[in-house]
């Protein structure tokens, strides 16, 4: 399978709380629901087409708390989401849950990165990581995600958790696709090349 992740990120690169003013408010974080306000039926048709891909889902302890609470006490019928996010296998990476509440969850302890290989060689589409950052920031150091689709809302937040962290490991990206919605959410998808590379400037003739 192929491993992606989805994560929605502040222009300043915060992916905590997204959703709601609830949905993590770990050390002090009180501007949740900042994704909120610029999604449209754009994003949203975007976004359906992704999860359609999943043969699995795989998540953090922190987000797949937060997603087992959710997702089960949603009604709509006409929700793209919902119907796969509930029935959907999921694989939670923890050191703490002995079993989930959310089934079908397989909880992945141990040796996390040397489980998602395993998982990435079974059979299957895609494999996909959402949220879940301090997890995603572990498997792209791994050279495990093959692919990052980035969703970036019009809003500078000044604090809270970033997708890449200080002191986080370096790699190389490449710009696979590109789009911006009505609402103004910008969508980029990058693939892994390896390692960051770095040079000296010395001339337009430097540039590819």
């Amino acid at each position: 399978m192929k491993l992606t992740l989805t994560e929605f990120v502040s222009l300043d690169g915060v992916s905590q709380g997204p959703g709601s003013p609830e949905e993590d408010t770990s050390d002090g974080f009180t501007q949740g629901g900042w994704l909120v306000p610029h999604m449209d039926e754009a994003f949203i048709d975007q976004a359906a087409q992704w999860l359609r891909q999943a043969d699995g889902l795989l998540l953090g302890r922190r987000t797949y708390e937060a997603f087992a609470r959710d997702w089960p006490q949603i009604t709509d019928a006409d929700d793209p989401f919902t119907a796969l996010m509930n029935s959907l296998p999921k694989y939670v990476a923890s050191h703490t849950l002995e079993e989930g509440s959310w089934n079908p969850t397989t909880i992945l302890s141990g040796d996390v990165a040397a489980q998602v290989a395993e998982l990435k060689a079974m059979p299957g589409r895609e494999l996909q990581i959402h949220g879940s950052a301090r997890l995603a920031g572990s498997l792209l150091a791994a050279g495990l995600i093959d692919e990052m689709r980035l969703v970036v809302a019009l809003v500078v937040l000044g604090h809270g958790r970033r997708l890449f962290p200080e002191g986080g490991s370096a790699a190389g990206l490449r710009l696979t696709g590109s789009t911006t919605t009505p609402g103004g959410l910008a969508l980029l998808i990058y693939e892994r090349t390896g390692d960051a590379s770095y040079a000296t400037y010395t001339g337009v003739s430097d540039v590819r």
